[in-house]
């Protein structure tokens, strides 16, 4: 999820484990601890772009990292509120605000590697990495917190907005096995053999989902709104095996597929490979000159092509939410 709703949950978590004696100052270690295991975007800045996305969310949302960094934080803390909170009552608020932060990851569409280094990701795609109807509900219950010392009220309070934000991610699962159920129908009213399909929600919203479909030779995409009264209806990408093979061996290209979890297409434009992340949608919805929220190009060096980031104008996000915004009312 978005750092701001991270921040939020965290300290949500911290008045949970140690409000009782912290007062406030769970507003401080809510937000630190909240935030550490995004701090692997930042070590990504320093390596190759591609070695970047590979490591996020890897080791830094791990169980291991977690039960490895809580004592350390846990001393740290306890040493500073010294009085106040014991070594114990500090790590299980360390690990609680840390390992939240992992379980809130794990319903966007990249997912987590909690068990790293298992190389499997878990990523239940219920919900956006920006969603205001989580994140509002404990920021007004955090304000309310603030506001009292009494601790029996901050309790509830803080208790209140945890149960609706964790009510809201429940609504979003049952909401996605709907989606994968019309998507499914579709699919074979339409008489479409396919081997694997995700489901996933589109932008601050869980009305509006999208699929991806993989058959032998092509991948379809559609969407569904909660409101459409027609049916779905997929629109096919080819999977260019002839463009992929003249990347195979490639070094950025193996770890794309990697990341990708297979989700991928491979284009070529102006004698430019692209490789195309599937997983996190369109930016447009023209099969001719599909434009992707995630693509890197391949560039040529004096070793190899090397993969970097396609960067996306600020037009492209105001066409994407414009075009989200008229679909959501249903086709």
């Amino acid at each position: 999820m978005d750092s701001f709703t991270q921040i939020v949950l965290g300290i949500a978590v911290a008045e949970v484990c140690a409000g009782k004696t912290l007062k406030n100052r769970t507003f401080l270690y809510g937000a630190v601890l909240g935030t550490i295991p995004d701090l692997d975007v930042v070590v990504g800045l320093f390596l190759d772009p591609v070695d970047g996305i590979m490591i996020h969310r890897g080791f830094s949302h791990s169980l291991l990292f977690f039960l490895l960094l809580s004592p350390v934080l846990g001393w740290l803390i306890s040493k500073k509120e010294k009085g106040k909170i014991n070594f114990i009552g500090a790590t299980t608020m360390a690990f609680w605000c840390l390992f939240t932060h992992v379980l809130l990851d794990g319903f966007t569409s990249w997912g987590t590697q909690i068990l790293w280094p298992l190389n499997y990701r878990f990523a239940l795609k219920t919900i956006f990495v920006i969603d205001p109807l989580y994140t509002i509900p404990l920021l007004i219950t955090l304000v309310m917190v603030w506001k009292t010392n009494e601790a029996l009220l901050r309790e509830k309070y803080v208790l209140r907005g945890l149960l609706l934000s964790s009510g809201y991610l429940v609504l979003s699962c049952f909401i996605k096995l709907y989606a994968l159920n019309r998507f499914e129908k579709a699919l074979t009213a339409q008489g479409v053999s396919y081997s694997e399909i995700i489901v996933k929600p589109t932008a601050f919203n869980l009305i509006l989902w999208n699929a991806n479909v993989s058959t032998a030779d092509a991948y379809l995409l559609g969407d569904y709104s909660l409101f459409d009264s027609q049916p779905i209806s997929f629109n096919n990408y080819p999977k260019n095996s002839a463009l992929e093979l003249q990347l195979k061996g490639n070094s950025d290209f193996e770890k794309l597929k990697k990341v990708s979890e297979g989700w991928y297409l491979i284009s070529k434009q102006n004698d430019s490979f692209y490789f195309n992340d599937l997983r996190f949608g369109l930016l447009n919805n023209n099969p001719k000159q599909p434009q992707f929220a995630f693509s890197y190009q391949f560039i040529p060096t004096d070793s190899e092509l090397k993969a970097v980031v396609v960067t996306k104008e600020k037009r492209d996000g105001k066409l994407l939410l414009q075009n989200i915004f008229k679909r959501l009312k249903g086709n």
